[in-house]
């Protein structure tokens, strides 16, 4: 029996969480994925799995196993990715991790488009405003939308973004005149908490140095969109991406603060695992939003 086919029942199995489920994944039987497993042990000569008849865990041999096998197996399958590169019909399936803030603004269309143009290829959308490990669990691309550091892994810059310090006129006219960012560490404040330092905002003086202003507000939510709605009941300003408030500044629901003393220092990104080959379906989705991105700019 292939040695590959073994390995490949065991990670099916432990990845499934039970044979049972891997069976109903893989549609082979729970049998021949237990035979599978079994000769896989004789020939290591350790047990990967410790079985019960209602669950199953990993012994610290199938851990080590578990990690070391799926990295090669993942570089077996890039490597026959990479070597069909050239078939414009990719097929198999993606997992993507993507922050809520994107999928949900208008640019989420740009996953939509894609799925459109190759629809032998699944994707698998994680949206979720929380930094994943993209190795730990298994996603082949994260979309991220922030200023990159270091973090270990591969990164293409799709587009710019500007944060703007959105609020209504009326409340400009409740609480202004604004002269300087500071002034903003005085009045109410939508604040979304998905941001790392989310009590302060950063901003660049003229001599190029990075200040902090601390702020507060009545509403604190891990949601971009409702900060954008309570901006826009005038119950207090909003730090938002261009591509959630470009509309609303076009139309003059809102008005950006202090656009000169915001550092345009963030970006949305790709990013990936530092693999040998980048998959041809992983290469081939991040040119196509590398270029929807240079057609789709906000206005």
């Amino acid at each position: 029996m292939d040695t590959l086919t073994r390995i490949r029942a065991f990670i099916d199995v432990v990845e499934a969480e039970g044979f049972s489920a891997a069976a109903r994944k893989t549609g082979r039987s729970k049998a021949l994925l237990s035979k599978y497993v079994r000769e896989l042990e004789d020939d290591l000569g350790a047990l990967l799995l410790n079985r019960t008849t209602r669950q199953f865990s990993l012994t610290e041999a199938g851990h080590t196993y578990y990690r070391t096998a799926s990295d090669i197996l993942k570089e077996i399958d890039n490597l026959a990715d990479l070597v069909r590169e050239n078939n414009a019909d990719l097929k198999g399936r993606l997992k993507i991790s993507v922050p809520r803030t994107f999928v949900d603004a208008d640019v989420g269309q740009s996953l939509i488009d894609f799925a459109r143009e190759h629809p032998d290829l699944s994707l698998d959308i994680l949206a979720d405003d929380r930094f994943v490990d993209l190795i730990e669990e298994g996603f082949d691309l994260a979309i991220r939308v922030t200023r990159l550091e270091d973090s270990g892994m591969i990164a293409r810059k799709l587009a710019p973004f500007r944060t703007h310090i959105c609020a209504t006129p009326h409340f400009i006219a409740m609480h202004g005149p604004f002269t300087h960012p500071q002034d903003l560490s005085n009045v109410p404040a939508m604040i979304d908490k998905n941001s790392r330092n989310y009590n302060t905002l950063r901003f660049v003086d003229k001599e190029g140095s990075i200040f902090t202003v601390g702020i507060s507000g009545p509403i604190e939510v891990n949601s971009p969109q409702s900060t954008l709605r309570g901006a826009l009941s005038s119950l207090g300003f909003a730090a938002l991406p261009d591509f959630i408030a470009h509309s609303y500044l076009r139309s003059g629901a809102l008005v950006s603060l202090f656009d000169e003393y915001v550092p345009e220092d963030r970006g949305i990104y790709a990013v990936y695992p530092h693999r040998r080959y980048l998959p041809a379906k992983v290469r081939s989705l991040v040119d196509y939003l590398y270029n929807w991105f240079r057609t789709h700019q906000p206005e």
